[in-house]
């Protein structure tokens, strides 16, 4: 199974991104967005173009936040994988022991707001950031990341 792990897009469609990630995109298994799309249309575009998840974060205003929960928990082939993006915001620094906090029993936590990518396995979990895909302020570069779902799950960061 391949997951498509979007963050921190800023931004109100679609159009956005690359024709690269938009095929991506449509031949996934499932998309997963962790928050900070800016706009209700880029949650519709996501819906049209296959299986979606998501949550809102911290800059996504109401429309974004009626139609996504702050904080998910998915079950993919006998995983779980929570996915947050902090609504309150705060330092990027801290944002790890905040966000552990929310989740018991899973495998993967994926989450944004620092615009920092992260593949990075701690105390069994797999903590996975796939930074912006937009490069929007204060991205450090162009990114999303892929996660495979065989016997374990792998993550990847694909730069753009």
């Amino acid at each position: 199974m391949k997951i498509v792990v979007l963050s921190d897009t800023h931004s109100d469609s679609v159009s956005s991104l690359s024709k690269l990630l938009v095929e991506e995109l449509s031949t996934s298994d499932l998309i997963i967005h962790a928050g900070d799309f800016t706009g209700k249309q880029f949650v519709d575009d996501l819906r049209r173009l296959g299986k979606f998840q998501g949550v809102y974060g911290n800059i996504d205003g109401p429309e974004v936040r009626h139609e996504l929960p702050e904080i998910a928990t998915i079950d993919v082939e006998g995983f779980r994988i929570g996915v947050n993006h902090p609504a309150e915001g705060g330092s990027p620094m801290t944002i790890e022991s905040r966000i552990r906090k929310k989740f018991d029993n899973v495998q993967v936590i994926i989450h944004g707001h620092s615009h920092r990518t992260k593949n990075e396995k701690k105390d069994g979990i797999l903590w996975f950031n796939p930074g912006s895909a937009t490069g929007k302020f204060p991205a450090l570069k162009k990114s999303y990341g892929i996660l495979t779902v065989e016997d374990e799950i792998k993550g990847e960061i694909i730069d753009i």
